[in-house]
């Protein structure tokens, strides 16, 4: 059975950057594309970021663009997200996901994507 395990995140100043880590554990016979959305206090789930299983097809959410950058390792099948220049307005828990179907620009529901993370706290103050 395969898991998303997630690390990273905490507390930041705005301006100051974050980088979060999740990694893909157990049997990974096959390679998903993978994301990030994030969910602030009282909003519903949002994406984020989401890379292909090659890593040549990457998408981002416009409130993230040029400051966000998503990347992978597909040797230890990994997916990163590297947060600059961070706002409050990035507050909220990040969930990794993973998806044999779904990847970049091809948002569907939550409940549509096959894997996710436990979630990490990121807290952007002012």
């Amino acid at each position: 059975q395969v898991q998303l395990v997630q690390s990273g995140g905490g507390l930041v100043q705005a301006g100051g950057s974050l980088r979060l880590s999740c990694a893909a554990t157990g049997r990974t016979r096959v390679t998903y594309n993978m994301g990030w959305f994030r969910q602030a206090p009282g909003k519903e789930r949002e994406s984020v970021a989401a890379i292909s299983r090659s890593g040549d097809v990457i998408s981002y959410a416009d409130s993230v663009e040029g400051r966000f950058y998503i990347s992978r390792d597909h040797g230890q099948d990994t997916v990163d997200l590297q947060m600059n220049s961070l706002e409050p307005g990035d507050t909220g828990v990040y969930y990794c996901w993973g998806d044999l179907r779904l990847g970049p620009g091809t948002v569907g529901p939550c409940r549509a994507y096959e894997l996710w993370g436990q979630g990490t706290q990121v807290t952007v103050s002012s």
